[in-house]
């Protein structure tokens, strides 16, 4: 297996036992088991490589129908391994978002091995909700969101069950889910 089919099994791994195994995002399910995720690796090593990965990307979901590609996971796996730089580099993202008019059309989550919420020390549990094997850039498309919002109740607890459904994990599960967080 090559180096990105590699990369690309240890997110697809991620994605279905922790995100969606978890259930830590109910609107998940549906498009990967559809096959409308796409994942990308950027081998990029500079902020500059990786920008115009992610505008090709998001030129990309411009020219799909969500009903073919839904979502987008820019995988990581050569940049941006300090948190600190990663946090730093959205920036870029948020302004690469403004200059291209997709505030509105396109949102970026993230994902980190070193994760860590603004309010919470890193060893918190919480920050497994959004710990992946590479830093990942996901772009989602603002309208399928907020369709997908009308058929979740209580979408603003989400957070919270999340929060409380990591911290219940087990050591083992945490090293079951999360070996990457253990190998160092």
């Amino acid at each position: 297996m090559d180096t990105n089919a590699l990369v690309i099994a240890n997110v697809t791994r991620w994605l279905n036992e922790v995100v969606i195994g978890l259930n830590l995002c109910p609107f998940s399910a549906k498009p990967t088991r559809e096959n409308r995720v796409r994942f990308v690796v950027s081998n990029a090593q500079e902020d500059e490589d990786l920008l115009q990965d992610l505008q090709r990307e998001m030129e990309l979901l411009d020219e799909k129908p969500a009903s073919e590609i839904e979502t987008t996971l820019v995988i990581i796996p050569n940049h941006l391994q300090d948190f600190f730089d990663y946090n730093q580099f959205l920036n870029w993202a948020d302004q690469l978002l403004k200059r291209n008019r997709w505030i509105g059309v396109y949102q970026i989550a993230t994902f980190h091995p070193d994760y860590c919420f603004a309010d919470a020390e890193p060893d918190d549990a919480e920050n497994l909700t959004n710990r992946a094997p590479y830093p990942v850039l996901h772009i989602i498309r603002e309208a399928s969101l907020e369709k997908a919002l009308e058929y979740f109740a209580d979408v603003d607890e989400i957070p919270e069950i999340n929060k409380a459904r990591v911290e219940s994990l087990t050591a083992e599960e945490k090293q079951k889910l999360f070996p990457y967080l253990f190998d160092k």
